[in-house]
């Protein structure tokens, strides 16, 4: 392979097609992690420089192996020095909580971020003394980091700009997610964070506020992006209980405890609602309200000069969900390396970097 410098100093190969290969660090490998680890084995033009792991348990371990992938040479760490010292070209963040100095070191370093986490979708509406110290070690390594997903991100954000290619006016965007969980084996996320399982009471304001911050900022940069700008975001929330007792794969929904809940962010202009995102989680379809579940998957409606109505289902089986659902979050990521490498340093946004286009060959 011959050898190029890139803009942050790092050294890129390129394979004897011309095409230019990128070391890459996966940061963690939670549900979603692991995907992209495979992703990044599997990859043509990506390598794997090196693996950040935080229990004591998969530390010193090869990457393949926590993956279900062949060895691969690559030993996991719990040293961010080490991975700071390979001098990759991305880091793919998915790390279950935010740390700025990590951040922050890894982009003054010089190594490119990717993340699926949700601090980098909106930066005005960012707190200033973080936007301030990732923006400096951007600017001091030549660096760039990202934010994205299959949601929010790719249907918060890259689809309605692509429909929205095909409008002149928009009267309201409407996005709708359902997502059925009972093939989701994660207890403490289904019944301690999400309140599944619970005796209903008046919906968790903590709860509201998690999802109202998780998606906002993704609706107030796609509002942004189309120069229609939101004079504000808010969330409303919904429960529903279920009929009898059902077992799912985190374990019991008694009857009469929450089973669904829905919560509605809205983004507000001119004292309207302008968009909307809307998710729908579940745990079965027998429920004390009439709520229309029998899907999982998106539905995006569009009211413009150039209407649209469009239905996306997932389209396997519900045994495959817990293996197939990852796939959509840690792909895009993934696929958003090379672009994400070769854009100006800085917090850049989907509306900042060109379309994402995978290289599947």
């Amino acid at each position: 392979m011959e050898r190029t410098t890139l803009p942050s100093g790092n050294i890129s190969d390129i394979d004897s097609d011309g095409r230019r290969t990128y070391r890459v660090v996966q940061w963690a490998t939670g549900n979603i992690g692991t995907r992209a680890l495979r992703a990044v084995i599997d990859h043509p033009a990506l390598t794997l420089a090196g693996l950040y792991v935080h229990s004591d348990t998969k530390s010193g371990r090869d990457a393949g192996e926590l993956c279900g992938r062949d060895p691969v040479g690559v030993k996991a760490t719990r040293d961010i020095d080490e991975i700071v010292d390979l001098g990759a070209d991305c880091v793919l963040y998915m790390s279950l909580r935010f740390d700025v100095d990590d951040v922050c070191r890894i982009l003054a370093s010089g190594t490119n971020i990717v993340t699926t986490r949700g601090e980098f979708h909106h930066p005005a509406g960012m707190d200033p003394a973080v936007r301030d110290a990732v923006e400096t070690a951007c600017a001091i390594g030549g660096t760039s980091v990202h934010s994205t997903g299959s949601s929010p991100g790719f249907i918060t954000e890259a689809f309605p700009l692509t429909l929205a290619s095909i409008q002149r006016r928009l009267d309201h965007l409407a996005i709708d997610e359902y997502a059925d969980l009972s093939q989701r084996d994660s207890p403490g996320i289904l019944f301690e964070i999400m309140g599944f399982g619970t005796t209903p009471v008046d919906f968790d304001e903590n709860r509201i506020s998690h999802v109202q911050a998780n998606f906002g900022p993704s609706l107030r940069h796609l509002a942004d992006s189309l120069g229609l700008p939101l004079d504000s975001v808010e969330a409303t929330g919904e429960l529903a209980t279920a009929r009898n007792t059902v077992e799912i794969a985190a374990g019991t929904i008694g009857a009469g405890t929450v089973a669904a809940q829905r919560i509605t962010v809205s983004g507000i202009r001119n004292g309207r609602e302008l968009m909307r995102f809307r998710p729908t989680w579940y745990c079965t379809t027998d429920l004390d309200a009439d709520w229309d579940l029998h899907r999982t998957g998106w539905h995006v409606y569009i009211d413009g000069d150039a209407p649209l109505d469009i239905e996306m289902r997932f389209p396997f089986p519900m045994e495959q969900m817990s293996e197939m659902s990852p796939n959509y979050t840690a792909n895009r990521a993934v696929n958003a390396v090379p672009a994400v490498i070769a854009s100006a340093p800085g917090i850049r946004t989907t509306f900042d970097l060109p379309q994402i286009i995978p290289s599947l060959g």
